[in-house]
């Protein structure tokens, strides 16, 4: 418990560095990550192996177009990776970055407004520095803001999505172990029991086994956020079942628990191919990588809401739809 508690230390420092007004971008990165520092993020930034290079591709110009930035945080946690025989300790946060979106970024036009970008980190720390990242953000939810419709046949609902119905979610301080052992074996269950698609049962009795009938899945832009099982399936699971087949089997970077909160990320979680109509969008009968983070709460001995991150714009390149070289185009539609 104390390895978790410093690693927290570690992520919560290099915060307070990283989102400085004056911060050196660069140099703080630096300081807080190891010489052989990995960052993953989404489309266009991808893989990443310098610190100053994360610093110039993604956090300067995020810091010049949402100007006035601030880390709205919901969820932070840390946990020893299931995915390495619980060797590995990972730190988690969640939430929103905030400004005022000023100038363009990665294309998508400016509004002068608030604007929230939906982030998730996973950080490994090793030996007092951050050694790996994972930062997976939701660019079509900030292209929503700015009024552009990149995924016109979105089936549930758009919205700035909020923390936990609980407010609990940031656990600086140490939680008990049973507590986020119990969270992490849910999601091993709900991993087994639905996560492969070969369950026997309707899709609705088969969320039944590990989530809770009001169940929250607060989902990307192009998705969608969707509330109780029956809304669930018939908002995104179902659609999500019917347009994809041969569907790989589940891989995870990190998968962990601490408290009631949990999750995972993936680089990729799984591969399947578009042999159905999705979000608005006909098939294609190719192949795909879903890149995904999910983070949990549970309520008692079940999953009672859910965050995802999928990294869409990636995904649809792949199938031959490049949302960003369209909106750069003007030809979006």
């Amino acid at each position: 418990m104390n390895d978790l508690q410093a690693a927290k230390a570690v992520v919560r420092a290099f915060y307070a560095d990283l989102d400085a007004p004056d911060t050196n971008l660069e140099a703080a990165l630096i300081r807080h990550t190891s010489a052989d520092y990995l960052w993953r993020g989404f489309h266009p930034f991808n893989e990443v192996t310098e610190a100053a290079e994360v610093a110039r591709q993604f956090w300067t110009p995020l810091r010049k177009s949402l100007t006035s930035l601030q880390r709205r945080e919901d969820i932070f946690f840390a946990g020893r990776n299931q995915m390495d025989d619980f060797q590995g300790i990972w730190v988690v946060s969640m939430g929103h970055l905030m400004g005022l979106f000023d100038t363009p970024f990665v294309g998508i036009p400016p509004t002068g407004k608030i604007a929230m970008l939906r982030y998730c980190e996973f950080h490994r720390v090793e030996n007092g520095k951050i050694a790996q990242t994972a930062m997976y953000f939701d660019l079509p939810h900030l292209m929503a803001q700015a009024g552009v419709t990149a995924f016109p046949g979105q089936t549930a609902a758009q919205l700035v999505q909020p923390g936990p119905m609980t407010h609990d979610g940031l656990l600086f301080d140490a939680q008990p172990d049973h507590e986020g052992e119990a969270t992490l074996a849910v999601i091993n269950r709900m991993i087994g029991e639905l996560g492969q698609w070969d369950n026997k049962l309707s899709l609705e009795d088969e969320l039944r086994q590990t989530w809770c009938e009001d169940m929250l899945w607060w989902g990307p832009t192009g998705i969608g956020a969707t509330y109780t099982i029956a809304r669930y399936a018939q908002q995104h699971s179902g659609p999500f079942r019917s347009a994809f087949s041969d569907r790989s089997k589940t891989a995870h970077t990190a998968r962990l628990a601490e408290g009631t909160y949990g999750g995972f990320a993936g680089w990729p979680n799984f591969t399947a191919r578009l042999s159905g109509d999705f979000m608005g969008r006909n098939a294609t009968n190719e192949r795909g990588e879903f890149r995904v983070i999910d983070i949990y709460r549970r309520s008692g001995d079940k999953l009672a809401e859910n965050w995802i991150f999928i990294d869409l714009l990636h995904f649809w390149k792949g199938q031959g739809y490049d949302v960003l070289q369209q909106l750069s185009d003007g030809t979006l539609a």
